[in-house]
C-alpha cells in the first residue's frame, strides 16, 4: 500500500527532474522515515519503475536519459563504497598484527 501511494504520488506531483522532490519533503508527506523512503525506492525499482533521483531529489523519469543520470549517478554512489570497503579491509591487517 505504502508503494502504491508513493508511485501515484510521484507520477502526479513529480513527473521529471523539473519537478523533483527532496527526500525529506517526501518523507513529510508520505509520512515516512528516511530509511523506509529509500526501502520503498528500491523495491519499486526492482519492478522496472522508473524512480529517478539525484543529490537534490526524487521524481518519475520521463525519459530515458533520466533514468541513465539516475544509474551513473547510483553508480558514483557504488563506487565510492567499493572504495570505502577496501579501506576498511585494509584496516583489518592492523588488527591481525595485534595492534
Amino acid at each position: 500500500m505504502r508503494e502504491e501511494r508513493l508511485l501515484a504520488y510521484l507520477q502526479g506531483a513529480c513527473l521529471g527532474r523539473a519537478y523533483r522532490v527532496s527526500g525529506k519533503e517526501l518523507e513529510r508527506v508520505m509520512g515516512l522515515s528516511g530509511t523506509d523512503l529509500r526501502k520503498i525506492v528500491n523495491r519499486l525499482r526492482r519492478r522496472g519503475v522508473p524512480i529517478a533521483s539525484d543529490q537534490n531529489g526524487y521524481f518519475y523519469a520521463q525519459t530515458s536519459g533520466e533514468v541513465y543520470s539516475t544509474i551513473r549517478y547510483l553508480v558514483k554512489i557504488r563506487t565510492g563504497l567499493d572504495a570505502v570497503i577496501r579501506g576498511l579491509e585494509a584496516s583489518m591487517d592492523e588488527f591481525r598484527l595485534g595492534r
